[in-house]
């Protein structure tokens, strides 16, 4: 349940999908009203969960949510957030999304939000695996980067908090350079890796031959995995074109 400093939210989810549904579980045990719109229709799980699911974007914007939480692909974000109609919001809002990238975000709602309506990014460096045992410890970063309503602001940020995440207030800027240095290394080299098949070998006098053969293999490795990443860009591409939103 809720703790006694925490006020309960109507949250709103665009975007279903798993990590959607790992955080929706946590919120619906504190305590929260959920409720949720995706492009596939998660009825029959929602109803398990004890959320309402629209298949309407229209009534789901109608459905007084206090907050409205973006948990799409960084890929369809703009093609969901030019889609939603504002209009039909009938009281300001707190938007906030968990994309692991945030300046994009940032100012793809900037240019659309109402000037009433509040905008928070943040993300949440866990997922269902390494968060299945609980938050504690686990990194939660968070940007308020247009707040009024703090008690709306702060009742959603308590979420997180009161499951023992570490919380870290920056700025989107600060956390993509940072997410760039590190995320990106770690992948990039994991995948390069994962290409480079050296069998284990005594270290003799052949070592000097070894090491230059490993690194010719490293680099045709980098070079199988770039033509992986601008294949898979493509597709996905062209993929987000007909899926918007999860």
């Amino acid at each position: 349940m809720s703790s006694p400093s925490q006020n309960t939210l109507k949250i709103g989810i665009i975007g279903f999908g798993p990590f959607a549904q790992f955080l929706a579980k946590t919120m619906v045990k504190q305590g929260h009203s959920i409720r949720a719109t995706s492009r596939s229709d998660y009825t029959d799980l929602c109803t398990h969960l004890g959320i309402l699911f629209f298949r309407d974007m229209i009534a789901f914007l109608e459905s007084n949510n206090d907050v409205i939480l973006l948990c799409t692909s960084i890929l369809s974000v703009s093609q969901v957030i030019e889609s939603i109609s504002f209009h039909a919001l009938k009281q300001p809002v707190l938007f906030a999304d968990v994309l692991s990238v945030k300046e994009y975000p940032r100012d793809l709602l900037l240019q659309v939000v109402p000037q009433d309506s509040d905008v928070l990014c943040t993300h949440p460096m866990f997922g269902p695996e390494s968060g299945k045992d609980g938050w504690k410890d686990l990194t939660f970063m968070f940007d308020r980067v247009r707040i009024r309503n703090e008690v709306t602001c702060s009742s959603f940020l308590q979420i997180f908090a009161s499951e023992g995440c570490r919380m870290m207030e920056m700025s989107c800027e600060e956390h993509d350079k940072l997410a760039a240095k590190s995320q990106f290394l770690t992948h990039t080299i994991g995948r390069v890796l994962s290409e480079v098949e050296v069998e284990p070998t005594s270290i003799d006098t052949k070592g000097f031959q070894k090491l230059v053969q490993v690194l010719n293999n490293l680099e045709l490795a980098l070079e199988s995995v770039k033509q992986q990443l601008i294949k898979r860009m493509n597709e996905e591409l062209d993929q987000s074109i007909y899926t918007p939103y999860n």
